[in-house]
């Protein structure tokens, strides 16, 4: 048990100390959040936020939040597709260690990246003096991970199923940005198309961002304007699908790699 443990927390130290190493990743963690709160938030509350009725920038910012835990857990498992056209993950899978517990260490490790990565949301909050309950947010901060385990579970089925670095750059953008609008990120999606509301329904990212969104505004006025499900139930469902995502991405990555 103590063997697995050590693994879990070196795999996840490795994903920190990347990181850390990797100036372009942290200063693109302060530039992404800018433009969409800084840019589309404000642009959508200066034109629509009378005619919805709530604050626009913080419902942006929420959302932003939310999807920064969430996609920077997904995308930081590509990581899994380097380490296996440098080798590096050959090594760890012929570990005398179980391949579920190789996952939860590049999970955990992800995990941890994205709460240090979204600092940067917090500090552009201060600095533009959105309207936000901050004890409200600290409170609710730590369900955040959950968002973080259901992203980095995502980002395992995915890469699992990709041959190499190349094609994980080429399709990980097109099941990630599309769900920055299905998931509403950035605007209100209680009415949607047939078409696109089951592709909302279907996008994980959904359900992260609805959990913290009703997290936060639970009891507030606009609560029903802003949520789609209570918190219970995106729980249910995050639980379902990262043990869906998890234990399938885990069989087709030990599959693949025995077929290397």
């Amino acid at each position: 048990m103590n063997h697995e443990l050590n693994a879990i927390l070196a795999i996840a130290g490795r994903d920190v100390t990347k990181l850390l190493r990797d100036r372009t990743r942290i200063i693109f963690s302060f530039m992404f959040p800018l433009i969409f709160i800084g840019i589309l938030g404000q642009s959508l509350q200066a034109n629509v936020a009378s005619s919805l009725g709530f604050n626009v920038l913080l419902f942006t910012f929420i959302g932003v939040m939310a999807q920064t835990l969430f996609q920077s857990s997904a995308s930081g498992i590509i990581s899994l597709v380097t380490d296996r056209d440098s080798d590096f993950a050959q090594e760890m899978f012929v570990a005398p260690i179980s391949r579920y517990t190789i996952i939860t260490g590049k999970i955990l490790g992800e995990s941890t990246v994205s709460f240090i990565l979204v600092l940067s949301i917090l500090i552009l909050g201060l600095i533009m003096s959105i309207p936000v309950d901050w004890t409200r947010l600290i409170l609710i901060l730590p369900a955040g991970f959950l968002a973080c385990l259901l992203g980095g579970a995502f980002g395992v089925l995915v890469m699992s199923n990709l041959s190499g670095v190349q094609s994980a750059n080429q399709v990980f953008p097109f099941v990630i940005f599309p769900q920055f609008f299905l998931a509403g990120v950035f605007n209100p999606i209680t009415h949607l198309p047939p078409l696109l509301f089951v592709l909302s329904r279907i996008a994980p990212m959904t359900y992260a961002v609805d959990f913290l969104r009703g997290l936060y505004y639970l009891g507030r006025p606009e609560y029903s304007r802003v949520v789609l499900h209570s918190p219970l139930i995106n729980l249910a469902i995050m639980s379902v699908l990262f043990l869906l995502y998890l234990t399938a991405g885990t069989y087709f990555l030990n599959h693949n790699e025995k077929n290397r």
